[in-house]
């Protein structure tokens, strides 16, 4: 029952009174919208979920947790803005203080602080249904006196101890720092025209640099490491920095160091950054979005606009290869970070339909810009958002990797079948635009609840501001380990072999299960009322069906068909075994006999081996004795009864002087005895030392007479 009502806000959050609220003023919508492009109007701050309403220019927010109660199920609070903004919201930005909220758009940036929490469920100010929210306009100047220049993206500085920092790069190529104590005022900016004279870039030159692909158009932070030589002589050696890695159209990226020790301090941009295996079109144009996991070492994802996403992972480049580099470089910089292109990956954006023999496949031109988002549970996996839908990418193989780079092996022959083996997982999570022919109808929201009492969700708005709640894959985030008390114990039944097999017929038939194209979840875009015709329809119908034939019936049936050839093959084992079982039996019968018959064999022989050694012996003694000289033991043992003799004889004159002084003493008793009655009286002491004097004697007789019989016992006379 409690698991039940643990996952009882699944149900509660679609059906919730936000999302009735904002579908009913779907129509207010100003018409400049720019429908195909993908927007962030939620984020999520612990259980708490928000969403930004463009119309009203609100947020909503409630309780994931309390939606698992009977009580307040459909409350939520509305936070108002002071100030606010007059742009259209694309993004939603949480800081790294969680204390803020960045309002992004094409034409501005406002700040909204998010109110105190109080009361017996720790909501916003107690609870109250509305809220006034301080706002605060970022660089609000800048951009009302610069019409031209957009906003093209907008990042927190990844700092949470220091004040907070927005980092802007517009399309003036500018990279421009801003922090909420001055919001108007420039904390630093940092050009990144890829010409070498930044101040006499004018508007036809940076036209002619958009033709090229010379514009940056993303940026996003590298996790803290110290900053390089250069950097570490103008500040303290043990200060740390976040490298800020620059993409521009062209594919090429620049790197940069920054600083918030004293104020933000930023490094020149340098590179671009050599790219191994080379590329003759340097791994395609039409860049438009970068992300850096934070792994070891670093990862970097560039996408295109194609759909096409490049996995580099971030190291030091061999001295040879780095000598071109390093001529664009600033000089005593020690060591030229590469970026070695692990694997290549392409989106499909819109569904590959299925083609009849006799037509041609489809040629595929759609393009459109691809967002890149942090997965907060996994550091090996990222999701992507476009126009077209959503997608979920998993690296399943940077534990590998990164257990290749420490062990320290000059082999590169495991990196490569690691590279064959094992690609990452690309899941197809959710289509909005089936076919190119259909109407546009990017998401308006996506997060990742972080939340683990909550349960691993993806949460997806669509563009009609319905919220679908999907499972995150576990086979990228591992489950739970099972308990101590579940593991098998040393008496259990199962072969220890199994422990040996790095892998198991399991996996193998996993491995056969992949799938490497998905049907993902079908939205109908455009007029919720209006059904797509029935060409689109047969379309789809039958790319699902090649989908469900290709990835599911076939290698079910590859599945089955390993499986009744494994059965097979065990069979015929167990049938041999039971063979050589019977065999073993045999041999054991008569092992057992023929241990019975050596046993009685060893019996008798030990038998004639004992009449063998007695008679021996005999004969030994027999010659021993005929022998006319003595052996020494016989010397020995006469010297010893001569000894013996001698003890004897003087043992028998003491025992013979002895009795001659009995009888002596007895004759003078004899004689003295009746004057003694009659003259002799002893007192009490002497009568004590009499008595010891013949204790003692008597005592010296026995000894005598016992040592005497021990003799004669000894020698039987």
């Amino acid at each position: 029952m409690a698991a039940f009502n643990a996952e009882r806000w699944l149900d509660g959050l679609p059906n919730h009174n936000i999302f009735q609220k904002i579908r009913e003023k779907l129509d207010l919508e100003p018409s400049v919208n720019e429908r195909g492009v993908a927007k962030n109007l939620t984020f999520c701050l612990g259980g708490d979920f928000f969403v930004w309403d463009d119309v009203d220019r609100v947020f909503y927010t409630t309780n994931l947790r309390q939606l698992n109660s009977d009580e307040s199920s459909g409350n939520y609070q509305t936070l108002l803005c002071i100030n606010a903004p007059l742009f259209e919201v694309c993004q939603v930005l949480l800081s790294p203080t969680q204390h803020h909220v960045a309002l992004v758009g094409q034409r501005g940036v406002s700040v909204l602080e998010l109110p105190q929490r109080w009361g017996k469920r720790s909501e916003f100010e107690g609870g109250r249904s509305e809220i006034n929210c301080k706002t605060i306009p970022v660089a609000e100047r800048f951009f009302t006196s610069s019409p031209s220049v957009k906003l093209r993206q907008a990042s927190w500085y990844p700092n949470e101890t220091d004040e907070p920092h927005l980092v802007l790069l517009t399309s003036d190529n500018t990279i421009r720092f801003y922090g909420l104590k001055s919001p108007q005022t420039l904390a630093k900016v940092l050009p990144v025209s890829q010409s070498e004279d930044d101040s006499s870039v004018h508007p036809p030159a940076r036209s002619y640099a958009a033709s090229l692909g010379e514009i940056a158009v993303a940026f996003d932070f590298g996790p803290i490491s110290p900053p390089p030589r250069q950097l570490a002589a103008r500040s303290s050696k043990d200060q740390l920095g976040y490298p800020l890695y620059i993409l521009y159209e062209n594919g090429e990226t620049y790197l940069s160091y920054t600083s918030q020790a004293n104020g933000v301090s930023v490094s020149k941009p340098v590179g671009p950054l050599p790219m191994y295996p080379a590329a003759e079109d340097n791994y395609g144009y039409d860049a438009c979005a970068i992300l850096c996991l934070p792994c070891v070492p670093s990862i970097l994802v560039i996408a295109t606009e194609t759909g096409t996403l490049y996995h580099c992972v971030v190291l030091e480049s061999e001295e040879e290869e780095e000598t071109v580099a390093v001529e664009k470089w600033i000089g005593g910089a020690e060591a030229v970070p590469a970026l070695y292109v692990f694997e290549c990956v392409e989106l499909e954006l819109t569904l590959k339909v299925a083609t009849g023999e006799d037509e041609e496949p489809q040629e595929f031109d759609f393009t459109c810009p691809i967002k890149l988002h942090r997965d907060p549970l996994c550091q090996h996996r990222y999701h992507c958002t476009h126009e077209a839908g959503v997608h979920s990418v998993g690296l399943i193989w940077v534990n590998k990797l990164q257990k290749f780079l420490q062990s320290g092996e000059e082999d590169k022959d495991s990196l490569q079948e690691l590279a064959a083996e094992k690609r990452c997982i690309v899941e197809h999570i959710l289509c909005t635009r089936p076919l190119l022919t259909s109407q546009s109808a990017p998401v308006r929201g996506f997060l990742i609840v972080s939340d683990l009492s909550l349960g691993a969700t993806m949460i997806c708005i669509t563009s009609t501001y319905e919220c679908i709640l999907l499972p995150l894959l576990s086979s990228i985030r591992p489950p739970s380990p099972p308990l101590l008390c579940t593991h098998p114990g040393p008496g259990s039944g199962s072969s220890p072999l199994r422990g040996l097999a790095d892998d198991s017929f399991e996996q193998h038939i996993r491995n056969i299960l992949a799938r490497s194209s998905t049907n993902p979840l079908v939205l109908k875009a455009g007029d919720k009322d209006a059904s797509p015709p029935p060409p689109e329809c047969l379309q789809l119908l039958s790319r699902a069906t090649q989908v469900f034939s290709e990835e599911y019936i076939l290698k079910q049936d590859m599945a089955r068909e390993e499986m009744q050839r494994r059965v097979k093959l065990l069979t015929g084992q167990k049938n041999k075994q039971l063979e050589e079982m019977a065999l073993c039996r045999e041999e054991r019968m008569s092992l057992r006999e023929a241990a019975e018959r050596l046993a009685d064999k060893y019996e008798d022989a030990k038998y004639r081996q004992e009449t063998i050694m007695n008679r021996v012996k005999r004969v030994l003694g027999s010659l021993q004795s005929q022998l006319p000289i003595l052996s020494n033991s016989e010397r020995d043992m006469r010297k010893e009864l001569q000894s013996i003799s001698d003890q004897l004889k003087h043992l028998d004159n003491c025992i013979k002087r002895v009795t001659m002084k009995m009888e002596y003493q007895k004759t003078q008793v004899d004689k003295d005895a009746p004057a003694a009655r009659t003259t002799v009286s002893l007192n009490a002491h002497q009568k004590k030392v009499v008595q010891d004097v013949l204790r003692e004697q008597g005592q010296q007789i026995g000894d005598m007479m016992k040592q005497i019989k021990d003799i004669k016992n000894h020698f039987s006379f």
